[in-house]
């Protein structure tokens, strides 16, 4: 990553044996692009969810920063949905947008 930014991906997610219970996936870290922050967090929610599978505890994060802290079963993502962009902290006077990182 030459100049990466910090992204917040966003991705719906719904129960299995309910649709109508819905809601949102969050992940974030630095990424070159939107697309490869979506890939990136596709990549760690497909391992977390291969480790529990297994019977495995759910991986750190990896050496990018990205990792999922969790996994819950009987959820699914609808990766089709997921939207990403620039991250802002709302609990800080400082957005990204203002930085140069």
């Amino acid at each position: 990553m030459d100049n990466p930014y910090f992204y917040e991906v966003d991705v719906p997610i719904h129960r299995t044996d309910n649709p109508a219970v819905q809601g949102t996936h969050i992940f974030a870290g630095k990424a070159d692009s939107m697309a490869e922050a979506v890939r990136i967090v596709h990549e760690v929610y497909d391992a977390a969810r291969a480790a529990r599978q297994a019977g495995s505890e759910v991986p750190d994060q990896r050496p990018d920063g990205w990792g999922a802290r969790g996994y819950r079963v009987g959820w699914e993502l609808d990766w089709s949905e997921a939207e990403a962009g620039r991250w802002n902290n709302p609990y800080s006077w400082t957005r990204v947008s203002d930085l140069e990182l």
